[in-house]
């Protein structure tokens, strides 16, 4: 199994906890799928600060490839963040060398090697979706809360695991659901929090169980069930299974403050 984030990364900064980590969603996946066993790599640029540094070298640590992670001079992409009880708000995000990345020809050619590639809105590979997935690269997307048809309509047909986060389980998200399938992907995934997770396969909706767990920090709870998830489901575990592991991997990151 070989899977690749590709696209945004960060280093989250809560100012007044003087806390700060590196992650992004596609950082938090690849992190937890190299941990879950899984060849990881990494492509995306840092800056040439200090976040930078602290970025590859946490990757590293988590035996993730960063051959493809470019150091440009700039700053790194950070987020600047806050906690509202124990969930996390996303306060100021300051995109850094981020905002110019772009895939190199080598960089594609490296991401050739995979089976999946995880990215999200961030990514700034949208566009390019289609192209990968007619290499036979399977396509994993982060919708994050955007579950409007506006957003998700032109990604969709381009993508193979739909992943969205709701508040509850009610007729608009029914709705969506089925509507988001018919567009294209083999699975949509919606978390739903405390109540758990929805998905969908054109033909069965299969519900899913929280695992109980003290709750310190939900920053990474999403990335952390989709990896689980993923694993699953890339080892060719039924959706029922994949949705128990997304559960229980999702369960150990809210206990702790990083998300992973």
């Amino acid at each position: 199994m070989k899977v690749a984030g590709v696209g945004f990364n960060c280093i989250d900064i809560y100012e007044d906890l003087n806390k700060c980590y590196p992650t992004g969603n596609s950082v938090d996946f690849v992190i937890h799928m190299s941990r879950l066993g899984a060849e990881a790599s990494m492509v995306s640029v840092v800056g040439s600060d200090s976040y930078g540094v602290l970025m590859i070298e946490k990757l590293r640590d988590e035996q993730v490839d960063i051959s493809h992670m470019h150091t440009r001079e700039g700053k790194t992409a950070i987020f600047i963040m806050d906690m509202n009880g124990n969930d996390r708000v996303h306060k100021e995000k300051i995109e850094g060398v981020m905002a110019d990345f772009a895939l190199s020809e080598e960089d594609k050619q490296f991401i050739q090697n995979h089976q999946a590639i995880h990215t999200n809105l961030s990514g700034q590979i949208t566009d390019q979706l289609s192209w990968f997935r007619n290499q036979g690269i399977e396509i994993i997307f982060d919708f994050s809360t955007r579950t409007n048809k506006e957003v998700a309509a032109p990604i969709l047909p381009d993508t193979d695991y739909a992943f969205f986060s709701y508040t509850q389980e009610d007729e608009y998200i029914m709705e969506f659901i089925k509507w988001a399938h018919h567009l294209g992907p083999r699975i949509v995934v919606v978390t739903l929090g405390e109540r758990g997770s929805l998905a969908y396969d054109g033909q069965t909706l299969f519900k899913g169980n929280i695992v109980p767990s003290e709750v310190v920090n939900t920053v990474g709870a999403g990335d952390s069930f989709c990896a689980g998830f993923m694993y699953g489901q890339l080892s060719g575990w039924t959706i029922p299974e994949s949705l128990k592991n997304g559960a229980k991997v999702a369960a150990e990151v809210v206990s702790k403050f990083e998300p992973y």
